[in-house]
């Protein structure tokens, strides 16, 4: 199946693209949490769900563009998480971080994932425990990579007090910024260490990523030391987290 849902994640890739690449960016709506929604997200999702649908008519999906009402995902237990544009602000900028992300939540965990970024044509996947990155027509697996100074990945669109802190407290070390769930990606793939996260996200921004970081060796914990967990709740909202190596 994995090899479907990458095949999907390109399907939506090119959907954007079409749109990506056009002289002007139309068609932007501002949502109820003030976040940006373009067209690109609505054709996304829409090969997404239907695509999903197809092939796992007996697994529901929460996308973002299409949250269900709590009372009907309260109980699932097995379940698509899908951004299907993830870093709509990179899309707008036109730096090219920006990612469609599917990932498979069973009891709670995000088991396989899929982070695609059609711009660099780069798509990361994890399956079963193990990670792989696809680039240029071959597949690598990927694995974490410690380094000193460790590189820490932070947000390219979110910047806080809480972690301009806690940089300063980290000791040596080098940062860089990146946009969407390539940040999860870069420490799965061993070129990063450290990404801490103080700022808010939702369930869709981290699922995929989550799963691809887990299987290359990564630990994704929040800021009291438990692990980031995907069992429905009624908000959508993650705590702060940080995704690191030990």
């Amino acid at each position: 199946m994995i090899d479907q849902i990458c095949k999907l994640s390109r399907d939506a890739g090119v959907a954007i693209m079409a749109v990506y690449n056009k002289e002007q960016l139309i068609d932007i709506e501002i949502k109820k949490d003030n976040s940006p929604v373009t067209a690109a997200d609505l054709a996304a999702h829409r090969i997404i769900k239907s695509g999903l649908e197809s092939m796992t008519p007996d697994i529901p999906l929460l996308s973002e563009e299409d949250p269900p009402a709590w009372n009907t995902r309260r109980n699932w237990s097995r379940y698509w998480l899908v951004d299907p544009l993830d870093g709509t602000k990179e899309f707008l900028h036109r730096n090219g971080e920006f990612t469609v992300n599917i990932a498979l939540i069973e009891q709670g965990e995000a088991v396989m994932g899929v982070v695609y970024a059609p711009v660099l044509d780069v798509l990361y996947l994890a399956d079963r425990g193990k990670a792989w990155k696809e680039e240029g027509g071959r597949r690598c697996e990927i694995g974490v990579s410690d380094a000193h100074p460790p590189l820490v990945v932070i947000s390219r669109s979110h910047s806080d007090d809480e972690l301009k802190d806690y940089l300063q407290q980290l000791g040596e070390h080098q940062t860089i910024a990146v946009g969407s769930s390539l940040k999860f990606c870069l420490v799965a793939e061993g070129k990063a260490q450290l990404y801490p996260r103080f700022g808010p996200t939702n369930i869709w921004d981290t699922a995929a990523g989550h799963a691809i970081a887990v299987a290359a060796g990564a630990q994704i914990r929040d800021w009291q030391g438990k692990p980031l967990q995907y069992t429905p709740r009624e908000s959508f909202l993650n705590p702060g987290f940080r995704v690191s190596l030990f």
